[in-house]
């Protein structure tokens, strides 16, 4: 039961190990974006279930993603009027995701800036990391983080003697860019009005 200090913790998922902490929405499990498969061993999980990138501020993702300027313009505005929070935007994906975030369709990857302070002090110092909630495939997500840390003793937990912000429990909605505008794939906590 790896319990760390947020220090340890951004030093082990820069190393590549797979890191938990907590977000705005559930816990996460995270990785260097090339180590997702870390992740999907972990979790038991199925390879047609991508991986969420997640980042300290949405500039850092950026370059994850690719688009028309107009598309760009679009999904800018998207992200300024919700992000930082419990939104993932489904774009198309540049060069830089690796295919093992996404198996299924390497083409898109999913975005996402929670609205969390520890979670963005630890990705601001590792870059962004491929995430998912932290619980085994099939079962509900795990809320605390000595849950986690007994449910994968190979994965370095924060410590539960920092002050976490409260949880929603709740996911994060998920909304997915296609030809036709935008498309609901998970209703979250998040409503968006201006589709």
């Amino acid at each position: 039961m790896p319990i760390v200090s947020r220090t340890e913790l951004i030093t082990g998922a820069i190393e590549g190990k797979v890191v938990s902490f907590p977000t705005d929405t559930v816990p996460a499990l995270a990785a260097l974006p090339p180590l997702s498969d870390l992740i999907f061993l972990a979790k038991k999980r199925s390879q047609d279930k991508p991986l969420i990138l997640m980042g300290a501020s949405v500039k850092d993702l950026w370059p994850y993603v690719m688009g028309t300027c107009e598309q760009l313009e679009i999904w800018q505005q998207i992200a300024q009027e919700y992000l930082p929070g419990a939104l993932t935007l489904v774009l198309p994906a540049s060069g830089l995701v690796p295919r093992s975030m996404n198996p299924t369709d390497p083409t898109t990857i999913g975005i996402r800036v929670p609205q969390h302070q520890i979670a963005q002090m630890i990705l601001a110092k590792t870059g962004p990391l491929a995430t998912t909630s932290a619980n085994l495939s099939g079962e509900p997500a795990l809320l605390s983080m000595s849950a986690i840390a007994q449910t994968f003793p190979d994965v370095l937990t924060l410590n539960d003697e920092e002050k976490f912000q409260p949880a929603s429990g709740l996911p994060s909605t998920v909304v997915k860019w296609t030809s036709q505008g935008w498309e609901v794939l998970r209703q979250g906590q998040i409503t968006l009005t201006n589709l």
